[in-house]
């Protein structure tokens, strides 16, 4: 007979371009445990997109038998992250007459179809609608309107969208690799369920995610995501710089980057020196170490610099009471917090996942998309078991009839 339903597992996919991880999730009336996790490198992404579909599913289909071999289940589906430079996002407001005097579902389904009339491209495809705030007649900052009484009912989202294309890549990887897509979750979305906490998007805090192929940017005000951007650049770019700079191959620019980098030349000994491996029989060189820094340092300043540009261009600068969470791979780079304090001008601090479970394997900046995406599954879980469907609030869209064929959001492992 089957075990009483108050156990499910959640599994999320992040699929970037330097890794691919699964991080499986135990959701039980005691709340969520990470009980398994796969990292392999990635291979077949480039900025976020698929462009080797054997070589990502190859990838995928080894992350997923680690996280399995450690949680000891069979994975069948997944919440899978998205990224890259055809992510846009927009910010929107829809209006609509109150049928009864009092909200209903059918009322906050229909004010949020209005504020999607936009003129999206055709090849792009609604991955998120989120409400920011709901406005009844003259009344604002109301978060759930549901039952409230009124003549006039306004709501402000934010709506992300991504290419068909794109999308359809990941899916099909997914599908090749025998795991099947319960929802696909913008990154940014998805770190943040990791590591930002209730008072900062309450206040106010910009969140940059350091990929391989990309920087992530979400911002967050009284409680709602305001904006989201993803700019091309990222470690893997650090990586290339320090290839070029000291003539040694990539693979060895990427474990100096790790073992000795640093994003500040004036934290760094004057003293220390390096070893750098040559390219093909050449002997090892020893460098300063501040040769190193002097490489990384301009990089990472201008990641920073373009992150601001693009704050200031939104005009969000005045949003981010609280400062700034950088989280991703490249937030492991030592000094990247205080050279990002310079070129912000505001606290900033380290984003690392906050959950129980295998806490010594999930607690580093570069699992807070993959462990984002299990929590954003059990909110998902909840919204479900409340009879809410995830097109209904709003907070996720389905893709028609490709979405037709994944109906459960969890996989029930204990049938």
């Amino acid at each position: 007979m089957a075990k009483e339903k108050t156990e499910r597992i959640i599994v999320g996919l992040d699929i970037g371009t330097t890794k691919v991880c699964a991080t499986v999730g135990l959701f039980a009336e005691s709340g969520l445990e990470i009980i398994g996790v796969g990292i392999v490198p990635s291979k077949g992404i480039r900025k976020g997109v698929v462009i080797n579909i054997d070589e990502t599913v190859d990838s995928i289909k080894k992350a997923i038998s680690e996280a399995e071999g450690m949680a000891g289940f069979k994975i069948r589906s997944a919440y899978v992250g998205i990224a890259g430079g055809h992510i846009k996002s927009y910010n929107s407001t829809g209006v609509i007459a109150i049928k009864n005097r009092k909200v209903t579902e059918e009322d906050k389904r229909r004010v949020i179809e209005a504020a999607q009339a936009l003129n999206i491209p055709i090849d792009n495809e609604v991955l998120h609608v989120l409400p920011q705030e709901y406005i009844i007649d003259s009344q604002d900052g109301i978060k759930e309107p549901l039952g409230m009484s009124g003549v006039r009912l306004e709501v402000k989202v934010h709506i992300v969208t991504g290419s068909v294309s794109a999308v359809q890549n990941i899916i099909q990887c997914c599908q090749k690799a025998n795991i099947e897509v319960s929802n696909i979750v913008l990154e940014q979305i998805a770190a943040s369920e990791a590591v930002l906490t209730e008072d900062e998007k309450d206040l106010g805090v910009a969140l940059i995610d350091l990929g391989g192929g990309t920087t992530d940017l979400a911002i967050f005000h009284s409680g709602s995501i305001k904006y989201t951007s993803v700019l091309a650049l990222g470690g893997n770019h650090v990586t290339n710089d320090i290839a070029i700079g000291l003539r040694t191959p990539t693979t060895e620019a990427e474990k100096l980057k790790i073992k000795y980098g640093c994003s500040l030349v004036s934290m760094v000994d004057k003293e220390e020196m390096i070893e750098v491996p040559a390219v093909g029989v050449k002997k090892s060189k020893l460098v300063p170490a501040t040769t190193l820094a002097n490489i990384i340092e301009p990089r990472m300043e201008e990641i920073f610099t373009l992150v601001n540009r693009e704050i200031i261009k939104a005009e969000m600068e005045n949003f981010i009471t609280s400062g700034i969470v950088l989280t991703g791979g490249g937030a492991l780079i030592r000094g990247a917090a205080e050279l990002a304090e310079n070129v912000f001008g505001l606290p900033v601090r380290i984003g690392i996942p906050k959950v129980r479970g295998v806490v010594d394997v999930v607690s580093s900046p570069q699992l807070s998309t993959a462990v984002g995406l299990v929590l954003h599954g059990s909110k998902d879980y909840y919204k479900r078991l409340n009879h809410k469907s995830s097109s209904g609030d709003g907070s996720t869209l389905s893709f028609g009839k490709i979405w037709n064929r994944m109906k459960e959001a969890i996989v029930d492992f204990f049938e």
